[in-house]
Parts: structure tokens; C-alpha cells; sequence
């Protein structure tokens, strides 16, 4: 992301210009990672999904043991409020997050009521509406519940990530496609994953040891509204080799279609294009 650029902060009940300090070094958050963010995006004056994404912080942050402090209203009037600095051609990404401030009596635990909340906003691009990005595999896998906290949209979660971008960057790939604790396919380092076979399309099905985005349940509520089979499945590796297409859904780009995963390679298929115009269509008719 480009730091730095055209970034507002909302901390301690007001809008400052630029990327404000909000967390000191004692904070439990600061040393123990007790952070929970989420990542909505405001682009061609609208704000998709936004109240989804809000909520979901919440849920994020109760689920890392933090006391919400900002209801899902609040934090969109919050938000909204922050986006009038910036013009309706201008793509932000907007980053509500919370962290533990004190810990219990063992430092481990956050303390229950002493939560820091902020919002970022910065100026990032969209993608282009032609990117393609590439897959390899990775030897890192996503946890499960018992061992890490998947059930939230957490910080400390992040270092596994960006592990597995390190290892594809450095076969020569974009990003990873990720398997579960099972072997199964989970999704990519960075966001969910479709597959499309003879017509009808797949995605690995929530089993807990990832997050089923808001973006990707917009897109499978898109597609059969418009009349695609759309299957939440047990899939391998292999079913992805296999696949006529493959394309990403996230909240950063919306759709990214895959044009290699290790030596197999795709094409732009016409599921994916389908994909990205219903949701922009979609976000469109959502003002």
C-alpha cells in the first residue's frame, strides 16, 4: 500500500489530517498484537458493503477478547463524515480497527473496557479492470480456531500471510493459493478464491480456517441471482488445475482473474468479467 498518501485519521473523537499517531508503546496492542481492523472501500462515490464491513469489526474485535466501543451506526456516520474530504473520483480504503490498551492481571488477557479505536483513510487506487495475478503453492498453511484466531479479521493473523507472498515471490509467482489445516484448498494469501468448471462455479466452503469475505458473498449472491450454479465445496488442488478459470475476490480489488497457477494456465474467462460487472452494477444501484 502506498503509505503516506492522502491519509486522514479519526482518533479520540475528531478527524486529524495524515497518518496521526494512536498507539503508544505500553499499549497491549503495541507488544502483545491485540488488533482487529477491517478494510471497506469507497470508490466512483460509493462506499459498498460499508455498514457489513463496520459490523464486522466489531465482531472482530470481541472475538480477540476487546470491548467494542463504537457501535455499527456510529462508525458509519464516522466514516462517512471522514470520506466528504475526498472527491467521488478518488479510490480510498477505509480501515476501522481497534486494539487492547491494558491487559488483566497476567499482561496476556486485554482488559475488558480498555479498548483504542480509529479509522484510517487513504488514498489507494483500484486496480485496473485488466490485472490478472498469478498463483503458486506454499508450504505455509491457515490455522485453525484452536490455535489462532481466525474467527476475527486480527493483525497478529497478518505475519502468516505475508509469509506465504514471500515464498511465492520468490518462485517467481504473485501470490499463494493456501491450504487448510487439511490439505484442502482454503484460499489465496490475500483473498478468497473461485474456480470455474464446465459452466458452474466453486469456492471452498467456510470451514473455520478463513474468512468468508463480504465481497465473496456478494459475489455468489450476485452470480445466482443471475442464474449461475454456484457450489461451496471440499476442493483440492488438483480441481484447481483442473478449472476452465480462475479468479480472486477481495474487498481491495473486488475480482482479480488468475492467469497461472504454477505451470497451468487460464485464461480471462467469462465468469470473471461476469463477476466484476454485476458488482460494479451491484455497488452501482446500492448509493
Amino acid at each position: 500500500m502506498a503509505v503516506g498518501k492522502n491519509i486522514r485519521t479519526y482518533f479520540q473523537g475528531q478527524w486529524h489530517n495524515g497518518d496521526a499517531p494512536i498507539m503508544r508503546a505500553a499499549d497491549h496492542g503495541a507488544w502483545l498484537g491485540s488488533s482487529v481492523f477491517d478494510g471497506a472501500r469507497y470508490f466512483e462515490g460509493i462506499a459498498p458493503d460499508l455498514e457489513a464491513h463496520c459490523a464486522r469489526v466489531n465482531r472482530s474485535a470481541e472475538a480477540l477478547m476487546l470491548t467494542p466501543t463504537v457501535t455499527t451506526e456510529q462508525m458509519l456516520e464516522i466514516v462517512r463524515e471522514g470520506l466528504q474530504s475526498y472527491s467521488s473520483d478518488t479510490a480510498v480504503y477505509i480501515r476501522p480497527m481497534y486494539w487492547g490498551i491494558d491487559g488483566d492481571l497476567t499482561a496476556i488477557v486485554p482488559q475488558e473496557n480498555s479498548t483504542g479505536f480509529a479509522v484510517c483513510l487513504e488514498e489507494i487506487p483500484m486496480a485496473s479492470e485488466t490485472a490478472t495475478t498469478t498463483l503458486t503453492t506454499t508450504r505455509f498453511r491457515r490455522p485453525v480456531l484452536e490455535s489462532a484466531v481466525v474467527n476475527a479479521k486480527a493483525g497478529c493473523l497478518y505475519p502468516n500471510n505475508a509469509r506465504m507472498l514471500q515464498e511465492a515471490r520468490s518462485k517467481g509467482f504473485a501470490n499463494a493459493l493456501v491450504a487448510d489445516a487439511m490439505g484442502n484448498v482454503a484460499e489465496t494469501a490475500t483473498a478468497n478464491i473461485f474456480m470455474v468448471r464446465d459452466g458452474e462455479v466453486f469456492t471452498p466452503t467456510p470451514n473455520g480456517t478463513f474468512l468468508a469475505g463480504i465481497t465473496r458473498a456478494r459475489h455468489i449472491e450476485n452470480l445466482r441471482a443471475d442464474g449461475f450454479t454456484v457450489h461451496e465445496s471440499v476442493l483440492s488442488f488438483e480441481d484447481f488445475h483442473a478449472a476452465d478459470e480462475i479468479f480472486m475476490s477481495g474487498n481491495m480489488n473486488k475480482v482479480t482473474p488468475v492467469t497461472a497457477l504454477d505451470d497451468t494456465q487460464y485464461q480471462i474467462g467469462p465468469v470473471a468479467r461476469r463477476a466484476r460487472s454485476l458488482y460494479w452494477d451491484w455497488a452501482a444501484s446500492d448509493r
